[in-house]
C-alpha cells in the first residue's frame, strides 16, 4: 500500500483503513465518484505496497477474494474487502500501527479489552488483529513487515481523522493512553485520533465504535455528490474543534464522515 516514501508509523497512529462490504462493485462506483478513486484487483502475487492488511497474503479463493484496492494520485488510501458473513455490520474499520502486535494484544486484554482475530501473520507484509475495548468498540492492528501503511499523499479523498464515540468516557480515557500514549500525548504529536461522548442526543441504539473521516475543501459542497451518488447525510455540517464534519453513509449503509479542517488544524 505504501510507497518509497513512506516510513513506517509510531505506535498508536491510524495506519490503514478498509471497509467491508456487500458489494465491492458498488463500492467502487460510489467512492471513485464521490472521491476520484481508481481501483486495482486483489492480486497477491503483486508487490507488497499494492495490497491492504486485509488483502496480503490471501489466495485467490481466499475470504477476500474480490476485494480491492482504492488509489489516489497513486497512492494507495483504503481497501474494499466483500462481506461474507451477512450477519456482519458493513464498516469501515481503522487499523492502528504497532511493532509488535502479540504484545500489544496482551495489553489490550490486561486493560479490559478484547482480541477479536489474535494476531496473525499475512506473508510477508506483517501482523494483523482485531480488537474491541472495554465497551466493545472495534479496532485493528497493524504490524509492519513489508507493507508500512497508507501511502505518503493525505488530502482530499484520504484518511484525515477517525473519532471514538464512547459511551463510558472515563473508561475510554484510561484504556487508550495506556496503549497509544506516544501517540495521543508524545512531544510534537500530530494527532489523528480523538474521542466523543455518545449523549443523549445519539439513538439509545448506537453503539461505542470508530468513524473514519476523509478529508475535503469544502463539507456543504460533498454532500450533494453523496446523495447523488446513492448515500444519505445522517448529520449535516457542524463546528468541532478539529474543523467541520458531515457524517454521511455510502450506498450500502457504512457510515463515515467528511472533514473540513480548520486552518493551522
Amino acid at each position: 500500500m505504501a510507497g518509497s516514501d513512506s516510513a513506517a508509523f509510531p505506535e498508536g497512529v491510524p495506519c490503514w483503513i478498509d471497509a467491508q462490504l456487500p458489494d465491492v462493485e458498488a463500492g467502487k462506483r460510489f467512492y471513485g465518484g464521490l472521491f476520484g478513486w481508481t481501483f486495482d484487483p486483489a492480486d497477491p502475487a503483486r508487490p507488497a505496497d499494492s495490497a491492504s492488511p486485509s488483502e496480503a497474503g490471501q489466495g485467490a479463493d481466499g475470504p477476500y477474494e474480490g476485494a480491492a484496492w482504492a488509489r489516489l494520485g497513486g497512492e494507495a488510501v483504503a481497501a474494499l474487502v466483500p462481506k461474507r458473513d451477512g450477519r456482519m455490520p458493513t464498516v469501515w474499520t481503522v487499523y492502528f500501527a504497532t511493532p509488535d502486535a502479540q504484545d500489544m494484544a496482551d495489553r489490550i486484554r490486561k486493560g479490559g479489552g478484547q482480541i477479536v482475530t489474535t494476531p496473525e501473520p499475512v506473508g510477508s507484509y506483517g501482523v494483523v488483529a482485531l480488537a474491541a475495548d472495554p465497551e466493545g468498540a472495534v479496532f485493528g492492528l497493524w504490524e509492519a513487515g513489508t507493507h508500512p501503511g497508507f501511502g505518503s499523499g493525505r488530502g482530499t479523498g484520504t484518511f484525515s481523522w477517525v473519532e471514538l464515540y464512547a459511551r463510558d468516557t472515563a473508561t475510554a480515557d484510561a484504556f487508550y493512553p495506556g496503549l497509544f500514549r506516544d501517540a495521543l500525548f508524545g512531544p510534537g504529536v500530530t494527532r489523528e485520533f480523538g474521542r466523543a461522548h455518545i449523549s443523549d442526543v445519539y439513538p439509545a441504539e448506537m453503539p461505542p465504535h470508530f468513524l473514519v473521516h476523509f478529508g475535503v475543501q469544502d463539507c456543504e459542497e460533498e454532500l450533494g455528490a453523496v446523495t447523488r451518488l446513492g448515500g444519505r447525510v445522517q448529520a449535516p455540517p457542524f463546528d468541532t474543534s478539529y474543523g467541520r464534519v458531515a457524517v454521511v453513509s455510502d450506498n450500502q449503509g457504512a457510515s463515515f464522515a467528511l472533514l473540513q479542517r480548520r486552518d493551522g488544524v
